[in-house]
């Protein structure tokens, strides 16, 4: 145990050699963009940036299902060949009802309703009510998996889009049932993401109903939708989707080069290129609404059929509103429309203070356990300092190679980390101590202290990285930063104690041959 070949030596001086090559883009500036340059991230208390805390509408999620319910059982009973009459939906008992045409209609409406399809096991059921009308009701169960999906689904749509926005390294959490932490360091002035995050881009296409243009009631099946520009213009447009917008696989600014104008070009997949055709096909010469949430965008008359699957979106962008849209829909629609219901900032100034604070507490702290370990335990202390250096320097390597996010919690696992490593070297030096105190010679003292000392330590570090990996796993944000740090420490830990401090003690007692060890 207390040789070092020349192999293992040449491993242990590589790898402190490089960790700092690694830890050294963390103090200088990139040479040239094509140059690897891995350094740490600042987090949101360090750096400063924005705080949002935003709710998903379960509400409009419940809505959604009823209305898409509700289209569903129209096409079923008119598929069928029957009647219907007074459609409505209660969003608060969760229920689409109608009347049959007729009494003797209604075995053959249960039957249809009940063969239609399901996104989930028993996700509504079909009942005649006393009355004579018929309720289809949505499971409460289907309903709360439902609101579960769209907020997984929300947080990773709300993801892609700050992504696309160039944030470096935000931080997406979720927070209950129904709401998600969006933390974004370095960004001070948040509006342009909250209006990203807060547009629902949901795109749909319909058929504008022109028989009931002027009507203040448009009847079943039609709803009036304000034009996007004119707000107090409204236009009948047909509940039935005849093409959805999540069939897009691409959107992309560009200028129109019949107008001049900005412009959002699209493309749909397999399924929308032939639903898109289709539509186009049998509704030529009829008014097409292209509407987004819920506002009509336009509504250009079909000349012909459309079979290319791409298609252009104009009226009215600038460039930024033309990147902004294309960014949206290329992103996907969020399910259901987020709401800021809380909203921080956190200065630069605040968090150059914090890196200050933090960069003091961490200097203080090593200058302590330097100063203690040279007082009490002499040229094997100075061994210990030496590895404690080279166990930052690993850590910060570490950090930097992954890229990885530093935190305020984070600084405190680094400095709790060099606490444990002097535990460590602490722990070997007095079982040296203890050894020479039983009259062994100085080189049987150095290999019994390690001996005895390894199989401690290894424990104590395998049930504290134990630990933290379940911090990890269970813990969000600063638990997790603080879980990271201490984990990275205790790897490095093991390495400059295990082999580092020992290689110098070797190394100096191979050259020197004392007859007394000075500890």
């Amino acid at each position: 145990m207390m040789y070092y070949s020349r192999l293992k030596l040449a491993s242990v001086v590589a790898v402190c050699f490089l960790g700092v090559l690694l830890c050294l883009p963390n103090a200088l500036r990139q040479p040239a963009p094509t140059v690897p340059w891995r350094q740490i991230h600042l987090g949101l208390d360090l750096r400063g940036g924005s705080y949002l805390l935003m709710q998903v509408d379960m509400n409009s999620v419940t809505a959604d299902r009823l209305r898409t319910l509700a289209d569903g059982t129209r096409q079923a009973l008119l598929g069928a060949g029957l009647g219907y009459r007074d459609v409505a939906t209660d969003a608060h008992a969760g229920t689409v009802t109608f009347t049959p045409r007729s009494p003797s209609e209604t075995e053959a409406d249960l039957k249809a309703l009940r063969a239609m399809p399901m996104a989930v096991p028993n996700e509504f059921a079909v009942a005649q009510r006393p009355d004579g009308s018929i309720a289809v009701t949505l499971s409460p169960e289907a309903m709360r998996l439902r609101a579960t999906d769209a907020v997984t689904q929300s947080i990773e749509i709300v993801r892609r889009r700050i992504d696309a926005t160039g944030a470096v390294d935000p931080e997406i959490t979720r927070q209950g049932d129904d709401r998600i932490v969006v933390e974004l360091p370095g960004i001070s002035d948040p509006e342009r993401v909250k209006h990203l995050l807060g547009t629902t881009a949901k795109m749909t296409f319909h058929m504008v109903q022109d028989n009931a243009l002027g009507s203040a009631v448009p009847g079943p099946g039609v709803s009036l939708l304000p034009m996007m520009n004119a707000p107090d213009q409204k236009l009948p447009v047909a509940d039935h989707v005849d093409v959805d917008g999540s069939d897009l696989t691409n959107a992309s600014a560009a200028i129109d080069q019949q107008t001049g104008e900005w412009a959002v070009n699209f493309t749909f997949d397999s399924i929308g290129a032939r639903a898109f055709a289709a539509t186009t096909q049998a509704n030529v010469g009829r008014r097409f609404a292209i509407v987004l949430d819920n506002k009509v965008v336009q509504a250009p008359v079909i000349r012909s059929a459309i079979s290319g699957g791409n298609g252009q979106i104009s009226g009215g962008f600038d460039a930024q509103s033309a990147t902004d849209l294309a960014l949206l829909l290329r992103a996907g629609a969020l399910p259901a429309p987020l709401s800021v219901i809380e909203q921080r900032t956190i200065g630069p100034s605040l968090g150059a203070d914090s890196i200050r604070a933090g960069m003091i507490s961490l200097g203080i702290g090593f200058a302590l356990v330097i100063v203690f370990m040279a007082l009490f335990y002499g040229r094997f202390g100075w061994y210990a300092n030496v590895a404690l250096l080279a166990n930052l320097v690993l850590m910060v390597a570490i950090l930097s190679l992954f890229q990885a996010t530093l935190t305020l919690p984070g600084m405190a696992g680094m400095l709790l980390t060099l606490g444990m490593a002097v535990d460590a070297n602490i722990l070997i030096n007095e079982r040296i101590r203890e050894e020479i105190a039983r009259g062994r010679t100085p080189l049987a003292a150095m290999q019994a202290g390690f001996e005895r000392a390894t199989s401690t330590i290894l424990d104590s570090n395998a049930t504290a990285l134990l630990a933290h990996i379940m911090l990890f796993a269970f813990g969000t944000g600063p638990v997790q930063n603080f879980a990271l740090t201490i984990m990275i420490g205790i790897v490095t830990t093991l390495f400059t104690t295990l082999l580092l401090s020992r290689m110098l003690m070797v190394r100096w007692y191979a050259r020197t041959r004392p007859t007394v060890l000075p500890v």
